[in-house]
């Protein structure tokens, strides 16, 4: 399915643009477009093809895909077996289940590498702020350690009009709340195998690790929507007025 751009408010991307905003070449991006890994531009006056929102999301699951080792043609059979229908939001999702199957890695880079990798320029306070949500740290010289598994979030971050003091806030409460249900969760299970066999516990762990994740995370994200949306609506006026009770 594709759709322009600006049916979701956003201005259309020339090959160009969306090659710069997912941080691969313009050969790259015609490359996944001839393999079938990226749906076709519309085509705009002048011939010019546009793209969207779900041009960028889906450049980004075919990277993290590829850094979990999946090769071209695994990732074209994992990309096809996705519903035609997916949002943006729906492939970011998707990349998120993904990526929480990277091992912790942590690389030291160059300043120049370090903006190759998060696919744009990084100015003094981007650096600062990617500092403060422990993405990167700074190393010796011109060098930074970075989180892999976070450096995409981060930079996503960067354009997110919320404060840093929010954005910290935010990542101390989902921590705290991450590990405490970890932690009962794992009580639970400790509890189901206590009897078991060093095998069958590493068996029942290899099957629900995948499970759990998918689990919290498709709950928290209903969970997130229903808050969201009961702030964005409000309260019906009909029933918060005092007079129109009476």
């Amino acid at each position: 399915m594709t759709t322009d751009a600006t049916d979701a408010g956003q201005a259309p991307l020339t090959i160009d643009e969306l090659a710069a905003r997912a941080g691969v070449t313009v050969r790259t991006v015609r490359f996944y477009g001839s393999k079938g890994l990226l749906p076709p531009p519309v085509i705009g006056p002048r011939r010019v093809g546009h793209y969207g929102p779900e041009h960028v999301a889906r450049l980004a699951l075919i990277e993290e895909l590829q850094q979990q080792g999946m090769t071209l043609a695994a990732i074209g059979r994992y990309l096809r077996q996705l519903p035609p229908d997916l949002t943006p939001h729906d492939l970011a999702i998707h990349r998120a289940v993904v990526a929480s199957w990277a091992p912790d890695a942590v690389d030291t880079v160059s300043g120049r590498e370090l903006e190759r990798r998060a696919g744009r320029p990084l100015s003094a306070e981007d650096v600062e702020r990617l500092t403060a949500m422990n993405v990167i740290t700074e190393a010796d010289g011109d060098s930074f350690r970075v989180d892999a598994g976070l450096l995409r979030l981060g930079v996503q971050l960067l354009d997110v009009p919320l404060s840093q003091e929010v954005i910290l806030a935010a990542r101390k409460v989902l921590i705290e709340h991450s590990r405490a249900a970890a932690h009962e969760l794992s009580q639970l299970f400790r509890g189901e195998v206590a009897e078991r066999n060093a095998l069958d516990v590493r068996s029942l762990s290899a099957h629900m690790h995948p499970l759990v994740v998918q689990a919290l995370l498709t709950t928290f994200q209903r969970s997130l929507r229903e808050e969201l949306s009961e702030w964005v609506s409000g309260p019906d006026p009909d029933l918060s007025d005092p007079d129109v009770s009476r």
